[in-house]
């Protein structure tokens, strides 16, 4: 699917229709946003354009060189759009390509930053005169529904604080929550870096219109804070996985010194029944009516001493 975005009478209006490109006088043209598209559809934008886009293979490469590069005439950049799934957040390749004010957007499924921008193009859209002020604006976006993330991120983080220092019980699906948090934060931080080192690129690109890098230094500067709060996410799960491992030993060492108290309890009157269980020919006890009664009572005196001793050294 195509959609066009071009200037008429001064506005930007939409099109959805892939014959509306062959009618559009090039000079008119802001946008044009390739989605779930086909092979006819590419190469019409690339006759329209005089352009060579790039694939989605290429749009997903790791390296810095091809995350941004530069020709005489267009600006090339990639970039992973995080999105929200079943399991976390998944990323999505997105190539841009902006030749002759014309921006161009190749994309698989449907993004929220790209919703978010088409909204702020139809609530104003009178100041989008050309690619570049659309670009600047899906990163703007970007940064905002970041930064929207994070801040869910830190609920999600509140929330088990406020599990773990309330609720005596541990469970195992709060470690797992946490582990799933730093994952996500983690990846949330990649994402946000791979988003400051393409400002930053085109921050310095000569083809960028001067008039649009003041906007481009503030979004440096944003993506700057969204790292720092990502650094203090990561602590404050590293405190509270901590804080989950230290409870969770407490409990163990509660237990076990349950079960040395009664080992130790127990083991005077099993000394005692030891001694009674010989088989030696002369023991005064064993023909003594009173012996039975007297081996009870003193295996009990024996338990209760030794809880005596216990209580007096505070260590029940």
């Amino acid at each position: 699917m195509i959609r066009i975005f071009h200037k008429v009478n001064g506005e930007i209006l939409q099109e959805k229709i892939l014959d509306a490109l062959d009618k559009v006088p090039l000079s008119n043209l802001v946008w044009i946003d390739l989605r779930d598209y086909d092979k006819h559809e590419l190469e019409s934008v690339q006759q329209k354009l005089e352009i060579k886009l790039q694939s989605a293979s290429e749009a997903a490469e790791i390296e810095s060189s091809s995350r941004y590069f530069e020709t005489a005439d267009t600006i090339f950049l990639n970039n992973i759009f995080l999105f929200p799934g079943e399991k976390g957040y998944s990323g999505a390749p997105v190539s841009f390509a902006v030749k002759n004010d014309v921006l161009v957007t190749t994309r698989t499924g449907d993004l929220r930053v790209f919703y978010e921008t088409v909204k702020k193009i139809k609530a104003n859209n009178r100041i989008f005169k050309s690619g570049y002020q659309v670009l600047s604006s899906i990163f703007e976006t970007r940064i905002e529904l970041d930064a929207d993330m994070l801040e869910g991120i830190a609920r999600d983080i509140s929330a088990i604080g406020k599990e773990i220092t309330i609720n005596k019980e541990l469970e195992e699906e709060q470690i797992i929550r946490i582990t799933a948090l730093q994952e996500t934060t983690m990846i949330l931080r990649e994402s946000i870096v791979d988003t400051q080192r393409v400002i930053s690129s085109l921050l310095k690109s000569e083809l960028y219109p001067p008039e649009g890098t003041q906007k481009l230094r503030i979004m440096v500067k944003d993506t700057g804070s969204l790292l720092s709060h990502t650094s203090f996410s990561f602590e404050r799960l590293e405190y509270l996985q901590n804080t989950f491992l230290g409870l969770l030993n407490i409990e163990q060492n509660k237990t076990i010194k349950i079960f040395t108290v009664v080992s130790v309890i127990f083991m005077p009157p099993t000394l005692i029944a030891s001694l009674y269980g010989m088989n030696f020919s002369f023991m005064p006890e064993l023909r003594w009516d009173y012996g039975y009664p007297f081996a009870i009572v003193l295996m009990v005196l024996s338990s209760l001493g030794t809880l005596y001793l216990f209580r007096r050294k505070k260590w029940l």
